[in-house]
């Protein structure tokens, strides 16, 4: 049976494990853990005995005691170095794409360089956010969200040609959590979805967590291959398509107007809803087709944020469509999450109210065109084949010269501190032997990466 010290001593080493207690720590007192658990004070030596007697922790005569340097044990072979032969874990990519390595070249990054928003200086807006209303602050915010900043995005959709009102968005925490919504309201365990292949993981393995059947959309360059598309309307029924119209994640590609225009109708004819997800509009001209504009929100559902042009850390998205639908996914939305920050939503809308937001958008572009130009030159150089050739995108989704695998290469640059993103991660089926990999434009601008690339297809070539 498990004795309360035993109890006590297993969360003390889990803590010390965790890195919560590092090496030279002293743990709290006897009494303070005595008074904070409501245990007796030998239930806390006991524990504090048995922490001794696995080593550790070492009593100090006087002083209490101290957590010990503890030897580090190797880590399996595929937490190591190799550890790129687990992308096909969705969950595994996510962590790596959050790490931070400083003298690593991330090019498989999904987001942009942090030299090209740091013009959005979030500190100097805090004073303004602080006077939009400090009270409120304090307490949760609308179940639809900010309401200034609901406004602000009517006029900003108005832009795309979307029309709105604001009582037909809905602001979320940050488009993942947006997503997460949808799904949890449409789709049933066991329920049919069709989803862009190659597309975006992290929805993939939403999709899996709810117990969806995926049906994989070929993407080509201009959209979707509309004959596999109409093909599997036909056969399974789906109720939603989720689509990357602009921008697309990872190709890079823009859906064209003419195959635009054929999604909705076989959306109409097979009452199909769409979600289209558009996280990098910033980055792209207004006048592109995105389905919700043509469609006006009856059978598209469009899903924005500000991650990507603004700043990851406020994670504020939103959600555009019918107004009862709204409605609904704002009720659910407050009972997963009670609401979203208004915090955030308030410091986007100062952000939004200011003529810099213009200034940093056209920046932001004109870089953009650059290091897209750039990033294809390079990729030509080496003889690579380009899937789409946009003239900005945050994407390009390339195969290199004498790579079958491109997982396989991914692994040969780890040792050189350059992360690709190879493209099995971004199939319905990770399974599957890919030789596209997704290229950040922004990242491949670090000369070394051209290095690099060009030292490890040589030494393929001539091995």
């Amino acid at each position: 049976m498990t004795t309360i010290a035993d109890s006590l001593a297993s969360t003390l080493e889990r803590q010390i494990a965790s890195g919560a207690y590092k090496a030279g720590d002293k743990l709290p007192s006897l009494r303070e853990l005595a008074q904070l658990h409501n245990y007796a004070k030998n239930t806390v030596v006991a524990a504090f005995e048995l922490l001794v007697s696995r080593g550790l922790v070492e009593p100090r005569r006087g002083s209490g005691y101290f957590v010990l340097a503890q030897q580090k044990t190797p880590k399996p072979a595929e937490e190591d170095a190799g550890s790129l032969g687990r992308a096909m874990d969705i969950v595994w990519l996510m962590r790596e794409q959050l790490k931070s390595e400083p003298d690593a070249i991330a090019v498989g990054d999904g987001f942009p360089p942090v030299e090209w928003l740091s013009d959005v200086r979030l500190d100097k807006y805090h004073p303004k956010v602080v006077r939009t209303g400090l009270g409120a602050l304090f307490r949760y915010g609308s179940r639809f969200g900010y309401a200034p900043l609901r406004d602000h995005l009517v006029r900003k959709l108005a832009d795309f040609g979307i029309g709105a009102e604001p009582r037909q968005i809905v602001l979320t925490h940050g488009a993942n959590e947006a997503m997460d919504i949808v799904i949890r309201y449409f789709v049933p365990p066991g329920g049919k979805v069709l989803v862009d292949d190659p597309g975006y993981y992290p929805l993939f393995g939403k999709l899996k967590l709810a117990g969806a059947q995926m049906l994989a959309v070929p993407r080509l360059a201009d959209g979707p291959d509309l004959e596999a598309l109409e093909r599997l309307l036909v056969a399974e029924r789906p109720r939603l398509f989720f689509t990357q119209s602009i921008a697309h994640n990872p190709t890079g590609s823009d859906i064209s107007p003419a195959k635009a225009f054929r999604v909705l109708q076989l959306a109409q004819k097979h009452d199909l809803l769409i979600v289209e997800n558009d996280p990098l509009a910033d980055f792209k001209p207004t006048s592109l087709p995105r389905l919700a504009a043509l469609d006006q929100l009856e059978r598209t559902i469009y899903i924005g944020s500000f991650s990507k042009s603004f700043s990851a850390a406020l994670r504020v998205g939103f959600i555009a469509c019918g107004a009862d639908l709204a409605s609904d996914l704002a009720d659910l939305k407050a009972l997963i999450h009670v609401s979203s920050s208004e915090y955030s939503e308030r410091t986007v809308d100062v952000i939004l109210s200011e003529g810099h937001y213009q200034r940093h958008l056209n920046r932001l572009q004109s870089r953009l065109g650059e290091a897209t130009r750039n990033a294809i030159r390079l990729l030509e150089s080496v003889d690579a084949e380009v899937f789409a050739r946009t003239p900005q995108s945050l994407y390009v989704w390339a195969a290199l010269p004498g790579v079958a695998d491109s997982l396989a290469f991914a692994k040969e640059l780890l040792p050189r501190k350059i992360v690709m993103a190879p493209g099995r991660i971004f199939n319905v089926d990770s399974t599957q032997v890919s030789r596209w990999s997704r290229f950040n434009v922004g990242a491949m601008a670090d000369p070394r990466f051209a290095k690099a690339l060009r030292l490890a297809l040589r030494k393929r070539a001539s091995d």
